[in-house]
């Protein structure tokens, strides 16, 4: 296995130098590399041992860790369905690499995919809000702006880093009439708009879904004065999770590797990302199609058979 220093720089080198690129797929490609890069006289014992071993490493980088373990545990399962009959590990590493080349190509075409669908939800002189930046979100509105419809975006600021100012940037860089608010604004906006979009980091067992900080306090008041609360997710980032609230979720998921490894006490700190349960959500749309909640279970287990 290369250096797990190699396997985080090459990891953090994609996230970093190619912004358009999730940080789920950005995972999956470095674990494309290390299948490359493995020797022909390996053994399938010592790839499974190695692409788990860069898991763990590229979850101590400070990205979201619900989308390296979702994406790198679909990729695994994918790759190695049709090893099995392949007595020599050299003929098995090809099939994964082809595979794994295929895997690569259908995650590409889930964006464009989910904003296809879900553009026409988006009706001329829409106001609609959205909470942090997603880049799935930003595909959908781009898409729905070309059909020359004409909306109006709202987007909260979305402490602690603030990433609601790059989703304002890239909306106006569109033309996309946009307005960033105050996180604590959201309840005073929502009363004027049409519908709220959010992408997510992860999508659990239950149909609800882990995402930026402040997600579940915008689709609480969503849901109290009936506005449509749609989660635009792809299906690599649906993860084999079922956390009854916030506080159910792995503290290496809420929390960022540096906070966890510096700083103990993490009653003092806080988390990067909350758990919005599937009864506040109105539909999910997904490279898979468009689903309610309840619809994810069967999906995420036809993804791990």
């Amino acid at each position: 296995m290369k250096n797990t220093g190699h396997i985080l720089e090459h990891f953090q080198k994609i996230v970093q130098e190619e912004p358009d690129v999730s940080v789920a797929v950005a995972a999956i490609r470095t674990q494309m590399w290390i299948l490359e890069n493995m020797e022909d006289d390996g053994t399938l014992q010592e790839l499974s041992e190695n692409l788990r071993r860069a898991t763990e490493e590229m979850k101590k980088a400070d990205y979201s860790t619900t989308s390296v373990q979702s994406g790198c545990e679909l990729f695994q399962r994918f790759i190695t369905l049709a090893t099995l009959d392949q007595p020599v590990f050299k003929e098995c590493k090809e099939i994964m690499k082809t595979r794994g080349q295929f895997f690569l190509k259908k995650l590409q075409e889930a964006r464009p995919k989910i904003a296809r669908l879900g553009a026409p939800f988006i009706l001329d002189g829409h106001r609609i809000l959205t909470h942090s930046k997603s880049r799935v979100v930003l595909q959908m509105l781009k898409e729905a702006a070309r059909s020359n419809k004409r909306f109006q975006v709202f987007v909260t600021e979305s402490f602690p880093d603030q990433s609601g100012i790059l989703m304002r940037d890239e909306l106006l860089k569109h033309n996309i009439s946009c307005t960033l608010i105050l996180d604590s604004a959201m309840g005073y906006i929502m009363d004027s708009v049409d519908l709220v979009l959010v992408g997510a980091e992860g999508v659990v067992e239950s149909g609800g879904i882990i995402n930026k900080i402040g997600t579940m306090t915008m689709a609480v008041c969503a849901k109290s004065m009936n506005k449509p609360f749609y989660v635009l997710a792809e299906s690599f980032k649906f993860v084999r999770l079922y956390p009854l609230n916030s506080r159910d979720l792995p503290k290496e998921l809420k929390y960022p590797s540096s906070t966890l490894n510096s700083n103990p006490n993490l009653s003092e700190q806080h988390p990067q990302v909350d758990y919005t349960p599937p009864g506040y959500i109105t539909l999910l749309f997904t490279d898979l199609g468009i689903l309610t909640p309840s619809a994810v279970s069967d999906e995420l287990i036809k993804l791990y058979l």
